[in-house]
């Protein structure tokens, strides 16, 4: 499975030196924006009981960013096409820090619906240039670096916000933890300031192009092994406590460190990602979609046996902690000289994926409990790598991917 450039030069103009402290602001915004997009799952009862309103209604706070994302994405890259880029991750970065802010002080549902659809605002934008930024701050040969540099901020996010938001929340008040959201966005604005040159913008980013990307057939198939991936990831991930406590007997001490060492396990997956994908991008995201369906294939064949189970979960975490930064090398290869578009629909296809696994796993729990729902997730990513693997064998990556 061997990696090439699209024929068609990146219009985004790389520069001769990278810029790691730019790099490294990035992480630290995307740090930022993922913890503030999950704390209220950890902060639903102090925030439903200080604003008297159910935890049902405030848990929608959650869903309202990630459905605000998925349309903010393409919009934001169609409607700031002629702005530096520099000015764009500013302001995206001061939406991080103003959402942060009213979520902090709300008095009530409606200020905080406003804050979290602000968040999801930056979060689709930020996600859909992301690529784009990095490919303007470092040269070819560190791209696949600096990307799994910029989402470690994500893995890392995925280990704290829950532990962190509860435990502010226990000793200050919920709505310190907001608080801490807008300082590390303050300090991420402030780096920026002092490290990001300016980054004219570049391509034809717009929809008719982003139907265009359509044709070619490498960015189908990424998408396809996006919804798949992603799909049975979160169908299955979002029941795991009860598998861990249902299936295999865990107390709930051991499930959350169970947990922590999937966030760990995922930590390194990133790292080792995006080790990978900077010399094959299309075996990084074939090998991270087969260890989620090995890991789900372990867990359904030796429910009943503790070390075996909790073994699978944490290459579970190393697998999924791989593939965010494989895919997102991916698409930079396969279409480098439309990147912001592709990483527009990149976004969206992942939030599609996201709400589809959610859906089916809620469905599948119910009818067939815990072990169907991770044999269902398996089964997904396995699919998902199977695309990726016969991609790769018809046809070499040269024809694959100017089709």
């Amino acid at each position: 499975m061997m990696d090439s450039r699209s024929n068609s030069s990146p219009n985004v103009a790389a520069p001769a030196k990278a810029g790691w402290p730019a790099i490294t602001s990035l992480s630290l915004t995307v740090f930022g924006l993922v913890t503030a997009e999950f704390l209220p799952a950890s902060l639903l009862p102090p925030i439903s009981s200080d604003l008297s309103i159910s935890q049902g209604l405030a848990g929608q706070t959650v869903t309202a960013t990630a459905v605000i994302a998925a349309f903010a994405g393409p919009g934001i890259v169609v409607g700031t096409r002629k702005m530096n880029r520099r000015i764009v991750l500013f302001v995206l970065t001061a939406l991080l820090i103003v959402s942060s802010l009213i979520a902090a002080t709300a008095g009530g549902f409606v200020p905080l619906m406003i804050a979290r659809l602000l968040l999801g605002v930056a979060l689709g934008g930020f996600w859909a240039l992301s690529a784009s930024f990095v490919m303007r701050l470092v040269p070819e040969n560190d791209i696949p670096r600096a990307m799994s540099i910029v989402m470690a901020g994500v893995s890392l996010a995925t280990v704290c916000a829950a532990p962190l938001g509860a435990w502010i929340g226990e000793t200050f008040g919920w709505r310190y933890a907001f608080h801490l959201t807008a300082v590390l966005g303050v300090l991420a604005f402030a780096i920026q300031a002092l490290t990001v040159p300016s980054m004219p913008p570049s391509g034809h980013a717009g929809f008719g192009t982003m139907f265009k990307l359509l044709g070619r057939p490498a960015l189908r198939r990424v998408f396809l092994v996006i919804i798949f991936a992603v799909a049975g990831h979160f169908a299955g991930f979002t029941f795991i406590r009860s598998y861990l406590e249902g299936e295999i007997h865990l107390d709930v001490s051991t499930v959350s460190l169970v947990l922590l060492g999937f966030g760990i396990a995922g930590f390194v997956g990133n790292a080792v990602g995006g080790y990978i994908a900077g010399r094959t991008s299309s075996g990084a995201l074939t090998l991270a979609a087969g260890l989620i369906a090995l890991s789900a294939a372990i867990m359904v064949a030796t429910a009943g046996h503790q070390a075996a189970a909790i073994a699978a979960v944490v290459i579970w975490g190393f697998g999924f902690g791989a593939f965010p930064v494989s895919v997102q090398n991916r698409v930079m290869r396969v279409a480098s000289d439309e990147v912001e578009s592709a990483g527009a629909m990149m976004l969206t296809t992942f939030q599609i994926a996201i709400s589809t696994g959610a859906v089916v796993g809620g469905l599948l729990v119910d009818s067939q409990g815990p072990l169907g729902v991770i044999g269902f997730a398996g089964l997904s990513a396995a699919v998902a790598a199977w695309i990726m693997l016969a991609g790769g064998m018809r046809q070499p990556a040269k024809a694959e991917l100017n089709g």
